[in-house]
């Protein structure tokens, strides 16, 4: 997990962010400063002007930090490959308000590869939150998308909020129960 605790920064450029928890999206202004809170999964959880902001990794480089890159794929990769990247890209995701990945909180359901006959791929992705109401459930549904579709050999990402079974601490990966004091 890489971090900035408390690095100060300033937007170099105008940035789309995510006002936390309520999931508004805004728009930065450029010279605004701050600081970074978090960073997990090339995400920042940046503190301005008394709110707490998120800021994709595709706009990384306004706050001065490298953007997000799509990770390197055989030509030949088969859909267990492709499944596998996947998995590794979603475990990039993470809730601004806890530093622990969609993955191991035990939010993804079902991740479902299937192959085009023009060889690129789809994945079908269900999740579900840690309460119906979170505000951050369409950021967190966007971010998945997004890091799997830089997958060069997807072509669509499909992802579906479901609820059915509902969430519980106990769908959580016994590493997750451990870095939240659960056990």
């Amino acid at each position: 997990m890489n971090s900035f605790p408390n690095e100060p920064i300033t937007l170099s450029r105008e940035c789309d962010a995510v006002v936390i928890p309520t999931g508004e999206e805004v728009t930065l202004s450029a010279g605004t400063a701050g600081i970074i809170t978090q960073e997990l999964g090339g995400s920042f959880t940046v503190y301005i002007e008394g709110s707490l902001f998120r800021i994709s990794g595709s706009d990384a480089d306004a706050i001065g930090k490298e953007t997000i890159k799509a990770p390197n794929i055989p030509t030949d990769a088969s859909e267990k490959d492709i499944e596998a990247v996947v998995w590794q890209q979603m475990k990039t995701c993470y809730d601004p308000e806890i530093p622990i990945n969609i993955v191991d909180l035990g939010l993804i359901y079902e991740c479902k590869i299937e192959q085009k006959e023009n060889h690129k791929f789809t994945a079908n992705i269900k999740m579900t939150l840690t309460a119906p109401g979170c505000g951050m459930g369409d950021i967190l549904m966007e971010d998945v998308k997004e890091k799997i579709q830089i997958i060069p050999a997807i072509e669509v990402a499909d992802v579906e909020l479901v609820f059915d079974p509902p969430w519980s601490q106990t769908m959580m990966s016994e590493e997750a129960q451990l870095e939240a004091g659960l056990l």
